[in-house]
């Protein structure tokens, strides 16, 4: 699992579901979703999404793979009051076709909807909060919060994995705490970093996602 900037998956090639999840129980359309997110956010810097790259486990079927990352997605809607645009992708034809990953990309702003429907964007949710800000309010560290979320998902996917009778499990502690290596990734300049801040994708992007999905492939051996 890992986390980064958002940006929409759901024209490339591959996907194979998609799903927008308020905190509510209620979907969205997607435009509307992160243009509010954009208008939410005063500074030119500001954040918007946060991105959670999961891997499916190749053991479930496709009906299972998807409920059970519509089940994360909507976890951590009511969990942080956020709206999640989850984006399921098939393996590459000419990578490995056990790579079923899905992008779960939240808001960094908390979402509700007015008296008349539209959707509002309040407050950063816990998670976006800097440790100083999280310590006065009785919450521990960002990177506790992670740590905790990916074991979440390791719950989930385990239980998944043991509800379709499959003997796999999925480990959720990080490549180093395991003693695997790591794919490096690239080194983006500035050209594709000022593309990846306004949420375009670059190649160099490009290519640094697909090492984040190798490397959530190889937490989970």
């Amino acid at each position: 699992m890992r986390t980064g900037l958002v940006h929409d998956y759901t024209w490339r090639d591959g996907v194979f579901y998609t799903e927008i999840m308020l905190p509510d129980g209620t979907s969205a359309e997607r435009n509307a979703l992160w243009n509010a997110a954009e208008s939410a956010e005063k500074r030119k810097d500001g954040r918007t999404g946060r991105e959670w790259i999961i891997a499916l486990p190749a053991e479930l079927d496709e009906d299972a793979r998807q409920e059970l990352a519509s089940a994360f997605g909507i976890e951590l809607a009511t969990r942080y009051g956020v709206a999640v645009d989850l984006a399921i992708h098939l393996p590459n034809r000419e990578g490995d076709n056990r790579n079923h990953h899905a992008f779960v990309m939240t808001t960094t702003r908390q979402v509700s909807r007015d008296a008349t429907g539209l959707l509002v964007m309040g407050e950063k949710s816990t998670i976006e909060l800097s440790d100083t800000k999280r310590r006065s309010v009785g919450l521990g560290s960002a990177a506790d919060e992670v740590v905790a979320i990916r074991q979440l998902w390791e719950r989930m996917a385990n239980r998944a994995l043991e509800n379709a009778g499959s003997d796999a499990r999925i480990d959720s502690r990080s490549l180093k705490a395991q003693g695997l290596d790591r794919e490096a990734t690239m080194h983006l300049g500035p050209v594709a970093s000022d593309m990846e801040r306004r949420g375009k994708a670059s190649d160099r992007g490009d290519g640094n996602r697909q090492v984040a999905v190798n490397n959530a492939m190889l937490e989970q051996i």
